[in-house]
């Protein structure tokens, strides 16, 4: 643990289930504080992680056995310097903004629609499971290649991971289903280059391969993505409408040409990030403030 930094304990089935009030406190009286049930140091304030996220030298993202290379594989978030560079511009042809533009805009199109027709028939639907979450898991589907999975394996997929990287109480439940779900992806990812799978030239899949990454690495992020690249798609779309929904000038704003869509994401991003945390491993000895970090331990 860090020398001269507070330690805070938690209740950690009540933090699970709502942090707020335990991270308000630390923001207020504690900010940066050594939390022995997270086997982690939390940097709470933005200032103070803002200061540190950018100092790989110190506060790296290479944890060789974090739970993220663990059990999804050593991907591109989890490296910095020229190897995370790398990697990411091999990805980049399928996922720039010229890429949703040109080729994937037109899908996201199709499927939305597909979606919304299939809600006509109904009197009543779920918001997020039955409107954002296949949104949200089509446009995935198109971006990855990973057309062989369907909408509700792949959000399950996606939540299975999240909780099996995060899973810092080391429940073995959590973690096996995380592993099951690692291993379809990894089928479907075999299914979709066999030969005659009809794989979208422009997918991340086909482009990783086309870039000549080796194929752990591509397991892995395609893992990454799929992880990431669900839930908070999903929540967004959703969050969106619930916002209008309940600050109904700005819902008229909106219908009347007063303000985008565009702009209800980007203002909803902002006041909601979805982004809560990124452990990073403490590389060698540093200080801030008051705190001292010493090596191979943990930041949050």
């Amino acid at each position: 643990m860090p020398l001269d930094t507070p330690v805070v304990d938690i209740d950690l089935a009540a933090f699970t289930a709502d942090p707020y009030p335990v991270l308000a406190s630390m923001r207020k009286n504690t900010p940066v504080c050594f939390v022995p049930q997270l086997r982690a140091t939390l940097l709470t304030r933005h200032e103070d992680v803002v200061e540190c996220e950018k100092n790989v030298a110190v506060f790296s993202s290479e944890q060789p056995g974090g739970l993220m290379n663990v059990l999804m594989g050593e991907n591109m978030m989890r490296k910095d310097g020229a190897q995370h560079v790398i990697e990411r511009r091999q990805a980049m042809p399928a996922l720039s903004p010229r890429a949703v533009k040109q080729v994937w805009k037109q899908q996201f199109e199709y499927h939305t629609d597909k979606v919304i027709e299939s809600l006509r028939s109904k009197t009543r639907c779920d918001l997020v499971a039955d409107f954002a979450m296949p949104v949200s898991a089509h446009a995935l589907r198109c971006i990855t290649g990973l057309m062989n999975m369907t909408p509700h394996q792949l959000d399950t997929c996606s939540q299975n991971i999240i909780d099996g990287i995060s899973n810092y109480a080391g429940h073995q439940s959590i973690e096996d289903r995380c592993k099951e779900s690692t291993s379809f992806i990894d089928q479907c990812i075999d299914e979709m280059l066999a030969p005659g799978s009809d794989l979208s030239s422009e997918s991340l899949l086909q482009v990783l391969v086309a870039a000549g990454q080796p194929m752990t690495s591509i397991r892995s992020n395609i893992k990454l993505a799929i992880s990431g690249g669900q839930n908070e798609p999903r929540d967004a779309i959703a969050g969106c409408v619930w916002a209008l929904l309940n600050h109904p000038q700005q819902l008229a704003a909106v219908l009347q040409g007063g303000a985008s869509w565009r702009q209800v994401f980007e203002e909803y991003a902002r006041w909601i990030s979805p982004i809560g945390m990124s452990p990073r491993r403490i590389a060698k000895p540093y200080t801030s403030g008051d705190a001292s970090f010493t090596p191979e331990g943990r930041a949050f």
